[in-house]
């Protein structure tokens, strides 16, 4: 399958024969409960949603997942788990994986191949791996019991690894709690000095002003969301869409690294309400005019798809004109100058309270939150004059100098971590990691006995649905759970 020479007794596979990959089964919101089997859903594996749906019908053997079970989610998030929760239920997007080799073997295996699986994903800003892709990526397997020693050796340099990394999230959450407890601050008024009646902005002002520079019918703010929410004195509190002359998505065009085409900005290049340019992908299409996606000093990004609800409506502020266009995940809202610092909307929208709003305005779908544009448009923004702004923000930004540096030495770490990572792994499995053992049996006769067995199996025949009929139909036979394998057997499936 490949010209590089393989270590002693390795041989190459593909990655669809080395287990069975079962997909999960899409519950309908009807079927929901609050009991029964939790439903793992691609969130839950990752840490950015926590709670659970619930399952309480039968459910097929091939859909309930078991503590200690392999679990690879392979749309929005690749990802490869161990499950360690109680009897569960499968969501669709996410394989539970049925070795035919080492269990942690082939997790870490499908781990190290995920940058390739990256590569192979389509979309023009969300991944997703197709089966067909998954199921033909090459890999090199060593013999059963050399795969068991690499695993021994990835699991305690690993460990060291996890440790750090956990130390640096920990760092991570103290200096986003501060950020939060900053911009509270900042739109209760505490950081600027109180206003005058005569300082007052008059809704009809920036209403008009907006009108001006487009057609867009007014947007009322939604008011109801803010409950508990007293703005200071002769503050205004309008819309986001009514602050703005302008509001869209980005273009879908496919994009990938090293393109030919116009560059186009994703949601990995909005951090920390800026915009990072350090990780871009150019359209494929070199023809393609994106001209009016640029962007202009003032212009926020929002992003509308995400499948974490923490993530969704994170927002980047563009400080300088960009001849670089943003993709459909973003909606650019262009504010109407003299009324607002484009930073203090991005303060604001990113402050406890506004964060609760947009995720309860965040819908849910296969996984994925969402917002639209006419949803952000609602958005109630509490506006102090301008002085008042400016001087808030000076002060966040005096607070928050320190926390900044941190943040960007940590992300130095992360990255250096992730890379030790990348190498220990193509260390692993480029044979470098352990010694090879002449005694092992080759890993070309093991491949030779899944294959064999695997095609000795009968293929599941598919019965066509009954015609309907006045009478009731007989019920369908029950059909006969396949004999366990040797493999099966040997792995304990």
């Amino acid at each position: 399958m490949s010209d590089v020479e393989l270590p002693s007794g390795w041989a190459w596979a593909r990655l669809g024969e080395l287990g069975e990959y079962i997909n999960g089964r899409g519950f309908k919101k009807s079927e929901w409960s609050d009991t029964g089997r939790p439903i793992i859903r691609i969130q839950n594996l990752t840490g950015s949603g926590e709670k659970f749906n619930h399952y309480a019908g039968d459910l097929d053997a091939r859909h309930t997942v078991s503590p200690g079970d392999l679990l690879f989610s392979w749309a929005a998030t690749l990802g490869v788990f161990i499950w360690r929760g109680p009897e569960a239920a499968l969501n669709q997007h996410i394989f539970k994986v049925k070795p035919l080799i080492d269990k942690g073997f082939l997790r870490y295996l499908i781990d190290y191949k995920s940058q390739e699986l990256m590569t192979a994903t389509h979309g023009s800003g969300m991944v997703h791996v197709t089966r067909s892709k998954f199921d033909e990526l090459t890999a090199a397997i060593p013999p059963l019991d050399e795969q068991r020693r690499i695993v021994e050796a990835l699991e305690g340099h690993l460990s060291r690894i996890d440790v750090g990394t956990s130390s640096l999230m920990s760092l991570r959450t103290r200096t986003t709690r501060l950020r939060a407890v900053l911009y509270g601050k900042a739109v209760q008024g505490e950081f600027s000095k109180p206003m005058r009646a005569d300082e007052n902005v008059p809704l009809e002002v920036i209403e008009d002003a907006s009108r001006s520079l487009s057609r867009r019918k007014w947007t009322p703010p939604d008011t109801v969301g803010l409950p508990g929410y007293v703005p200071p004195d002769h503050w205004t509190i309008t819309s986001l869409g009514s602050l703005s002359h302008s509001s869209g998505y980005g273009t879908s065009t496919k994009c990938d690294y090293n393109a030919a085409g116009q560059a186009v900005l994703r949601i990995p290049n909005i951090q920390e309400g800026s915009i990072d340019l350090s990780d871009i992908k150019h359209s494929i299409d070199s023809t393609l005019d994106l001209s009016k996606y640029f962007l202009e000093p003032g212009d926020l990004l929002f992003v509308r798809t995400n499948g974490s609800r923490n993530l969704i409506g994170r927002v980047g502020v563009v400080e300088e004109s960009l001849p670089v266009a943003f993709a459909s995940y973003l909606i650019r809202f262009r504010l109407t100058p003299g009324f607002v610092e484009p930073r203090w909307v991005q303060l604001v929208t990113q402050s406890p309270l506004w964060r609760q709003i947009i995720e309860r305005y965040a819908a849910s779908s296969a996984g994925q939150y969402n917002l639209s544009a006419e949803t952000l448009a609602r958005l109630p923004i509490p506006i102090p004059s301008l002085e008042a702004q400016r001087q808030a923000l000076e002060t966040v930004d005096y607070f928050l100098a320190s926390a900044t540096r941190l943040s960007s030495a940590i992300s130095a770490s992360e990255l250096r971590a992730s890379r030790l990572r990348s190498s220990l792994l193509r260390t692993a499995f480029t044979g470098q990691l352990v010694p090879q053992d002449p005694a092992d049996e080759p890993a070309s006769v093991l491949l030779d006995r899944i294959r064999a067995e695997r095609a000795a199996v009968p293929k599941p025949q598919r019965t066509r649905r009954p015609r309907k009929t006045a009478t009731a139909a007989a019920p369908a036979p029950v059909p006969t759970p396949a004999p366990r394998t040797a493999i099966q057997q040997e792995f304990q499936l």
